[in-house]
């Protein structure tokens, strides 16, 4: 679970597990998963086709109710509401932006946009129009807000699911591949209207398979195989693939160094708060003091490039944290996933592994 240092958590998945029952037997897609997001944050998260994501949004949204876990959002257990409550709380507090729209095809554009202001009664019934109206123009589609939704392109039937989606100024929006059956130009609007959102407090949490999008968010999330992969481990190796980061996830720990206290080289390990230096130990070649801050990594293999089996962390300027993957079974992880070490060592991520 990402730490809470300065603000409490708006959201907080503890322990979520989801099984679903089917005719060939039960399947876990959610395995324990445990994860806060702030106020505030924009974030997203990317996995493969069947990895979890949707029903993680699910799980946020109380669209769908956790196996075991919890979903807590400003202190509220939301799948401790009885389903009535639920409704009328998601409609004042959360917008759900869905890949496939699920806009009513019988209401116009306009009329869609009121329903959800309607239903929950948060918006004075003498602002609704106005308010409705603003939101279509700013996705841009006040000129359509009498047609039908089969009148529009998808892509407009999309600015027109975000326009609802906003309908009565939730803080929460959650969106489910919202870009996933768009053009670019139109991926990059629904970008945009969620980034400056995002910039006015809201939360924007945002299911793609888009990496590059989701470079763009203030934070990466990746989910394989119901698990979330370690955030510094992901942001660190974009080199490996989703299956392998959630392999080095399983194998990590984290270490707090204190200044004057040296700690040998794990065979991996990402600098996560702070400055670290890298330095050699007596009786091995010469290895320049090598500094790595937040964020970068290295790994016993860059060191067998230099001829250098052995070296040491010392902190800089007050304690630093890391993660790590011990030697053993690092190399044992190496020697099961044989095309990992090629990619590790790749030319590209020399510079980010020791700057």
């Amino acid at each position: 679970m990402t730490p809470v240092e300065a603000q409490e958590a708006l959201i907080r998945l503890q322990n979520v597990v989801k099984v679903f029952k089917t005719p060939a037997g039960e399947v876990t897609v959610l395995k324990g998963i445990s994860i806060d997001f702030m106020h505030g944050e924009f974030v997203g998260i990317v996995g493969k086709s069947g990895s979890g994501k949707s029903t993680l949004i699910n799980m946020i949204s109380g669209i769908d109710h956790p196996t075991r876990g919890s979903v807590q959002i400003n202190g509220i257990n939301l799948h401790q509401l009885k389903e009535g409550k639920l409704a009328v709380w998601r409609g004042r507090n959360m917008g759900v932006v869905f890949q496939f729209f699920q806009l009513l095809p019988m209401l116009t554009v306009l009329e869609n946009t009121l329903l959800p202001m309607d239903l929950a009664n948060v918006i004075p019934p003498q602002q609704r129009e106005w308010r409705a109206y603003e939101l279509l123009h700013l996705v841009g589609l006040a000129e359509f807000a009498n047609q039908l939704p089969a009148m529009l392109s998808g892509g407009q039937q999309q600015m027109a699911a975000i326009a609802r989606a906003l309908a009565n100024d939730p803080p929460i929006i959650l969106a489910d591949e919202p870009t996933g059956s768009l053009d670019s130009l139109t991926a990059e609007s629904v970008f945009s209207i969620f980034g400056e959102l995002a910039k006015q407090g809201k939360t924007i949490i945002m299911v793609t398979h888009d990496n590059s999008l989701a470079e763009r968010t203030g934070r990466k999330l990746i989910i394989s195989d119901g698990e979330i992969v370690d955030e510094a481990i992901g942001r660190a190796l974009p080199m490996l693939s989703h299956s392998q980061l959630l392999q080095l996830t399983h194998l990590v720990q984290r270490h707090v160094l204190s200044p004057g206290a040296p700690y040998p080289l794990p065979g991996l390990f990402v600098v996560t708060r702070g400055m670290v230096d890298l330095t050699g130990i007596a009786g091995e070649p010469s290895l320049n003091p090598q500094r790595l801050i937040t964020g970068n990594w290295t790994s016993i293999l860059a060191l067998e490039q230099q001829g250098i089996k052995d070296a040491v962390l010392w902190a800089v300027d007050g304690t630093a944290e890391f993660i790590f993957i011990p030697r053993p079974d690092f190399e044992r992880w190496l020697a099961q996933t044989p095309d990992a070490r090629e990619s590790l060592l790749h030319p590209e991520y020399a510079e980010v592994r020791l700057r």
